[in-house]
């Protein structure tokens, strides 16, 4: 419960949505001549307000002409030295076009340490020996936001595979599984299930073996084997392996001939007809779980796949949300209906701490969007506009935000009739800012062919890093300075 909390607010002077001036480490000897200027100038820096619309870019430190695109992974390594410390050794250098990406790109905060920057400020007059310095450059890196975030396990809700991680506990009614014993079987394990389907069948050959030992011990038929004058009520009994062996024939059905039930007592008979109407009944029962438990359509969700990441980018002039799902038999789902939900902790106005609480993304309910006719790989999107809870959600923020959408596919499996559901999870981190799908369909041979190769491929694009709030209210804005020059243009034109 506690990774969904919203993570601490950090310093946003140093990276926000535009390209920002890259800071440039200052050499050791020179902290100790500049420390107090350099300390004085700081809260001065911090306290600078942020634009909430894109601005011109500077230009130093960023090649002219380049957009502000967002980084690929591969690009992380190489700005994880902005915060290097002087004593530990200086990363490679770039090369002449190398190309720099704002801070905003990173994936995770990079935070300023207090205490590093006490302890650079303290070494800058006298350099420690190799081996410290070596201790303290792989201490620096073990402390960085970096390898922290990549520590850091995250309980999630729902798997990546579906399965929900939520352990019941405390249940004091427990009676109310029995009254539901073959949804209780059904749900059980298979090693457990296989043990309840043998138990049921030898059990029962057991209590009515020894019933049958016990008659004919009692009426004396096991001490007149082999008598002819002797009426037996069951014959050829001499033991309990024998009695056990005469339930077995008699359940199953078998009927070897040599052990059987006379007509001279009317308790054997009566005994014949109960462990027939049990044996049905534990064969009815017992193969209905059977089937069902084979046939279940949650091994049809299998093969149904979802894409291990989601994207952001623009489509038709709005910020989507967007997330590939496809199918991998030749046997569709019928009626197939798509759902998404994100689960995120949150705190009222009154005070009250809400864990784990569900909201609906929309995923088209309103247009019919949600329902698929999924016969190929289809892109589900989220249009992000002021009723989704992403409204105000930047790619800064993004990092800063503790949720996880979980994806829910419901259909009937046409083989069988019976409804199927796939779900899928995705949190923060698996959340792609600028990037989008490849097509996966191509036309060969009079047919369309689907290659699931590319079905995770997705490739970067120009998108703004602001959120869907700031970029509406940017265009409102645009489009009021328009509406305002026309209007004074038609002014300037209009004859005297």
């Amino acid at each position: 419960m506690l990774a969904y909390l919203p993570r601490p607010p950090t310093d946003t002077s140093r990276y926000g949505t535009f390209p920002q001036k890259p800071d440039l480490s200052a050499a050791p000897g020179a902290l100790g001549e500049d420390g107090g200027q350099r300390a004085a100038a700081t809260p001065a820096k911090r306290s600078a307000p942020m634009p909430n619309y894109p601005s011109a870019p500077r230009h130093s430190g960023f090649v002219p002409g380049e957009p502000s695109l967002l980084p690929s992974r591969g690009s992380l390594t190489t700005q994880h030295h902005r915060g290097h410390p002087p004593w530990c050794p200086p990363p490679p250098p770039q090369e002449a076009g190398a190309r720099l990406y704002p801070l905003h790109a990173l994936s995770v905060a990079n935070i300023p340490n207090s205490s590093h920057g006490k302890t650079s400020a303290r070494s800058s007059t006298i350099p420690p020996p190799e081996g410290l310095q070596s201790r303290r450059c792989k201490l620096l890196e073990e402390d960085s936001p970096m390898v922290q975030a990549s520590k850091r396990q995250r309980q999630r809700y729902v798997t990546k595979v579906g399965k929900c991680q939520v352990n019941l506990g405390n249940i004091q009614d427990k009676k109310r599984f029995l009254s539901d014993i073959f949804t209780t079987i059904v749900d059980l394990k298979y090693r457990w299930f296989l043990f309840v389907f043998m138990m049921c069948y030898i059990i029962t050959w057991l209590v009515f073996g020894f019933i049958y030992f016990f008659d004919a011990w009692v009426r004396g038929d096991v001490g007149h084997q082999g008598d002819p004058e002797w009426r037996a009520c069951i014959e050829n009994v001499d033991g309990f392996v024998s009695a056990l062996l005469l339930s077995v024939e008699s359940q199953r059905t078998i009927g070897y001939g040599t052990r059987m039930v006379t007509a001279n007592c009317a308790e054997g008979v009566i005994l014949l007809i109960a462990q027939s109407i049990v044996g049905s009944m534990i064969d009815a029962m017992m193969v209905g779980c059977m089937f069902v438990k084979i046939s279940r359509p949650k091994k049809r969700a299998q093969t149904l796949i979802f894409s291990k990441n989601c994207v952001i980018s623009r489509r038709d002039e709005k910020l989507c949300l967007m997330f590939r799902v496809g199918d991998l038999r030749e046997s569709h789902m019928v009626d197939a209906k798509i759902r998404a939900k994100l689960i995120k902790s949150r705190q009222t106005a009154e005070g009250e701490f809400i864990p784990l609480e569900q909201s609906e993304l929309n995923l088209g309910y309103d247009t019919g969007e949600d329902r698929l006719f999924l016969v190929e790989p289809q892109i589900i999107c989220h249009v992000i506009n002021r009723h989704s809870p992403f409204w105000d959600m930047s790619a800064e923020s993004l990092r800063r935000e503790q949720f996880e959408i979980i994806i829910i596919l419901e259909g009937i499996v046409e083989a069988t009739g019976m409804t199927c559901q796939a779900r899928t999870s995705y949190t923060e981190d698996e959340i792609l800012w600028g990037y989008r799908f490849e097509p996966c369909m191509s036309l060969e041979k009079g047919a369309f062919q689907v290659d699931y190769s590319r079905f995770e491929m997705t490739f970067e694009v120009q998108t703004p890093a602001a959120s869907a709030k700031e970029l509406h209210e940017l265009k409102e804005l645009e489009q009021q300075e328009h509406s305002t020059l026309s209007l004074y243009w038609d002014h300037l034109l209009q004859p005297c």
